[in-house]
């Protein structure tokens, strides 16, 4: 017994200092159970924010859908079990993350060491961040933002429209319009300019016109900004601006710098204005033009970059067949310093040198050069070309690949492209917008509008460069401020495309809709082309279908009123334009936005895109998707209005 009782107390001994020992083991972090997966992955940001600022002094950024993995590189791999996405941005003093599970995004900063269900808390940011870059992060994670529903009012046509003006676009309210230049963002409001003529058709010189807007979707009219004939060196043609935020020019920090192209007597020169007023008037500066043209017949349209990392000003400018690269110190003094070479596409004109993350990657950033050219010798029309490849301070050097048409349709042209300055870096360098003037010079004179000329612009599109098929591809989409004037969808079900039809469609009230379709040939089905028709007055003004057989979106204008004798546009208007974009599965999205005189399709997510002017005839509209032969299947349909913001 009394050794039995020993080993009881010596038992008993044993456990106590087994729990005096647990008690003094520090607690565990909290498990799964306690903490969401979620609150874990954004913990793991934490970690690595703070061993990249402490061995590198900077924070990194992450996207775990965009292939962004720079934090990681700065840092170690995160734990993202359990996640669907996760995101962190960030700027000088701090960052901000965001995970997503399921439907729930959940938030944490660099400032608060709490986790915030997105929509539910306020986020904490960093002075150094702007609310615009939170809630880009966060649509970019699948939050809706908050858009307010358009007035039930703005869907009325408004009063005296004629049949053809836009809803949506911009266009003037008379004369004509035609090449845009580059919106800059001064306290919140961009400032867009566009050339007008309002002597038009009597003389054929053009001015810098003012527009205002908070969404670039919206706009107010500001009114000429830079008129013509003023210094004796001709009409004001097509340049850009900038916003100089260190006096680099002399004329006072943030001062607008606008540079273009003015022509007197067949000589093309670039001069220099200037605004002290954020962007509402200019003066001309006394010793233009800033640049003398060296002899030759083609040498315009030059577009300004900041190349921060060579700390100078950089000019691409359309000469003839070649784009000339200048550089500067102060925006007046400028040295050529080389040149790109690019024949079979006619005179090039309206450059444009930007950069982009490939795939959202910021170790693949890489420089594209576009120009507005000719593709007649491809079998295509004028549009908007572009180049991948280097730029070394001095030279662009084009990858070697073939060029690319940024929109495949008749009708965009002289594109400009532009960042949002709000934006952290790497969202600047992951999307940029864009806009083009939605006409043609085979028959920008000939369009039956009475009460302005010249077309209209294309909505502005936001464009990443995506790895699509093996290459780099810049890829477009509407941009998110264009939410602000859908309706409400209405919706169809799956159903059987024939030659005859698939059924009874959401009939369009007026002339300005979205629809998005999903087009499928399955294994019952023994169609190849389908076509959705776009009606008025018991006439089709347009046909966008998509031929399964060759992998190809199409528009077609042949029965469109202005093809067939109402106006004289001639076979380039008549001409199916096609875009290659293979089926993902035996099916194939279409994005469709018509406005009274213009269609504008996104196929497959916007990995191509084709724009095109339409003119239909008065009466009621309709919409009708049919087969060229046998049977396809209509996987889904909706149907929106677009109200107008005129």
């Amino acid at each position: 017994m009394k050794n039995l009782r020993t080993i009881w107390i010596a038992l008993a001994a044993a456990a106590t200092a087994v729990l005096v020992v647990v008690a003094l083991i520090p607690s565990a972090e909290p498990g799964p159970a306690a903490q969401s997966r979620a609150e874990q992955a954004l913990r793991g940001i934490a970690d690595a924010q703070a061993e990249a600022r402490e061995s590198h002094g900077r924070y990194g950024s992450y996207w775990l859908s965009g292939t962004d993995r720079t934090l990681e590189k700065l840092s170690h791999p995160l734990p993202t079990e359990g996640v669907t996405d996760l995101r962190s941005i960030e700027c000088p003093a701090g960052w901000v993350a965001a995970a997503r599970t399921g439907g729930d995004v959940e938030v944490m900063s660099s400032l608060e060491d709490q986790v915030v269900r997105a929509g539910e808390g306020e986020i904490v940011r960093p002075d150094c961040m702007t609310s615009e870059a939170v809630e880009s992060m966060l649509a970019d994670m699948g939050v809706p933002r908050k858009i307010p529903a358009p007035a039930p009012s703005a869907f009325d046509r408004p009063e005296g429209a004629s049949e053809f003006r836009p809803g949506y676009h911009i266009t003037p309210e008379k004369n004509w319009m035609n090449d845009p230049q580059r919106p800059i963002l001064i306290d919140g409001l961009w400032h867009y300019y566009y050339l007008y003529n309002a002597d038009y058709p009597q003389e054929n010189g053009t001015e810098w016109y003012h527009l205002t807007s908070t969404d670039l979707v919206h706009w107010k009219d500001e009114g000429v900004a830079i008129a013509k004939y003023k210094n004796g060196l001709g009409d004001i043609e097509t340049g850009s601006t900038a916003v100089d935020k260190d006096n680099s020019a002399g004329f006072g920090k943030g001062a607008v710098i606008a540079i273009m192209t003015q022509q007197d007597q067949g000589i093309q020169r670039q001069s220099l204005f200037y605004s002290t007023d954020d962007g509402y008037t200019f003066t001309a500066y006394e010793q233009n033009p800033v640049m003398e043209n060296p002899g030759e017949p083609d040498w315009r349209d030059p577009k300004i970059i900041r190349d921060e990392a060579h700390s100078q000003w950089v000019m691409a400018l359309a000469e003839g067949d070649k784009i000339g690269i200048y550089t500067s110190t102060d925006l007046k003094n400028w040295r050529y310093t080389s040149g790109v070479e690019r024949t079979g596409l006619g005179t090039l004109e309206c450059p444009e040198l930007f950069q982009l993350d490939l795939d959202g990657d910021p170790s693949k950033r890489t420089w594209v050069l576009a120009a507005s050219a000719n593709g007649s010798q491809e079998g295509f029309t004028t549009g908007v070309a572009y180049w991948t490849g280097e730029w070394d301070g001095t030279r662009f050097t084009p990858s070697g690949a073939p060029h690319q048409w940024l929109d495949a349709g008749s009708d965009f042209y002289a594109a400009v492209t532009w960042d949002d300055p709000r934006l952290t870096d790497s969202q600047r360098m992951s999307s940029r917008h864009a806009v083009g003037w939605l006409n043609n010079w085979a028959y920008a004179r000939q369009l039956p509008t009475e009460d302005w000329h010249g077309g209209a612009d294309s909505m502005v599109r936001d464009i990443r460069l995506e790895t699509v098929e093996g290459k780099p591809t810049l890829v477009s989409n509407p941009t998110a401020a264009m939410q602000s004037i859908e309706g409400p969808a209405e919706m169809t079900g799956e159903r059987r495309m024939t030659l005859d039809g698939a059924g009874q469609l959401p009939a369009p009230e007026g002339g300005a809709y979205r629809l998005d379709v999903t087009l499928e040939r399955t294994a019952g089905d023994d169609g190849s082309v389908a076509r959705i028709e776009l009606g008025s007055g018991g006439g089709t003004f347009a046909t966008v279908g998509y031929d399964f057989a060759g992998g190809s979106a199409f528009i077609s204008r042949a029965a469109d009123a202005a093809a067939t004798g109402s106006a004289d546009l001639g076979p380039d208007f008549r001409a199916t334009r096609r875009a290659a974009s293979p089926a993902r599965d035996g099916k194939v999205e279409l994005s469709i936005f018509v406005d009274h005189s213009s269609v504008e399709v996104f196929i497959n997510g916007g990995e191509k895109t084709m724009t095109s002017l339409v003119f239909p005839a008065p009466g009621t509209p309709s919409i009708k998707a049919v087969t060229a032969g046998g049977t396809l299947t209509l996987k889904s349909f909706s149907y929106r209005r677009l109200a107008s913001t005129h």
